[in-house]
Order: C-alpha cells, then sequence, then structure tokens
C-alpha cells in the first residue's frame, strides 16, 4: 500500500508515522495492497480556503476528504452510482486526505491528548471518509465512529503512540474516549 505524506503546513510532523498509520488503516481493512492514499498537511488559510470552496463553510477545519477511486473501496461501502473503480490490477488512488495541525493542535488540547495523536485520529477518520463511510445520520455515525475508535485504539496499542482519545458515537464528535481505547 501506497500513502504519500506531503507536509506544507509549516509545522514539524512525523510524517513517517502517518504514513505507517495510514498503511496500518488500509491492512487493517482489507483493502487492495495496490491502493494509494495521498495525505497533505496545509496551513490554517490554506484549510480555509478549501473549507470555503467545498464545503461552503468558512474557516479552516481539521480534516477534509478527497475520494477518487470509490469503487475499489469494501464492498458494503461502495456507491453504485459512482463510476466504475480499476479493475485491471493497476494501482487505484483511493482519493487525498488534508489535515490541517494548527486546528489538531486547538482540538488535542482539549482532548486531552498530543497533537500528533489527534493528527493520527484525523487521518484515520479521513481514510474512513475515502472509503465512503460518513457520520451524517446517526447510525452511520456510531459504525464510523466505532471502526475509527477501534482502528486508533489498536494502533496506539501497537505503536506505543498513544493515548489517543477518541470521539464516542452518539456525541457528534463533542465527547471523547478518556480511556484512549483502554477499557476496564
Amino acid at each position: 500500500m501506497s500513502v504519500e505524506v506531503n507536509n506544507e503546513s509549516g509545522t514539524p510532523v512525523d510524517e513517517k508515522a502517518l504514513a505507517d498509520l495510514g498503511r496500518f488503516v488500509l491492512d487493517a481493512l482489507r483493502i487492495d495492497p495496490l491502493a494509494e492514499v495521498s495525505v497533505l498537511l496545509v496551513d490554517a488559510d490554506t484549510m480555509a480556503a478549501l473549507h470555503q470552496q467545498w464545503m461552503d463553510l468558512p474557516g479552516p477545519t481539521d480534516v477534509m476528504a478527497f475520494p477518487m477511486d470509490a469503487a475499489d473501496g469494501p464492498a458494503e461501502r461502495r456507491d453504485p452510482s459512482a463510476p466504475p473503480g480499476t479493475d485491471d490490477g493497476a494501482e487505484a488512488m483511493l482519493g487525498d486526505v488534508v489535515l490541517c495541525p494548527s486546528v489538531a493542535a486547538d482540538q488535542a488540547a482539549s482532548a486531552g491528548h498530543s497533537t500528533e495523536a489527534e493528527l493520527h485520529l484525523l487521518c484515520t477518520h479521513g481514510i474512513l471518509h475515502l472509503l465512503g463511510y460518513d457520520h451524517g445520520e446517526p447510525d452511520e455515525e456510531r459504525q464510523m465512529f466505532e471502526l475509527q475508535a477501534q482502528l486508533v485504539g489498536e494502533w496506539a496499542r501497537i505503536s506505543k503512540r498513544g493515548p489517543i482519545r477518541a470521539p464516542l458515537p452518539g456525541t457528534g464528535g463533542e465527547v471523547r474516549d478518556t480511556a484512549g481505547g483502554r477499557r476496564a
């Protein structure tokens, strides 16, 4: 799996760790090993411009996902109206995940974990969006946030990076798992 990380944010970030996380998430979800994901880190002004252009919302946001080859995700997540994916064995670009480290830093302080942990959570969130997961409806949110928490919890355990306090399902992303993925 190819995960390319490009940091244009001006903020130092462990790019290798983000690439390793991306490969971990794709592998855990059994995505085709030829799949590619691009992760771009940008400054707040760039993110605000993207947020306005694509979501018609002001100000910077934490993560945006731009899917490309939706048919290459898990079968149950495929949009039947989407164009056909690659079926010739060639590498498939799943899409781009755009992260804003300055917004992540603010959120990390509120969540009670490191900026790196927040970036790992957001990168996982963005990859799930590339694969067709969403959180617009309560059932979708529950499914996506439970999977997200499972993935970042396992990532924190095996990479020894953590805790990562994922948003709890049913809270609109506002309440975090204060156990950092650990359950009693």
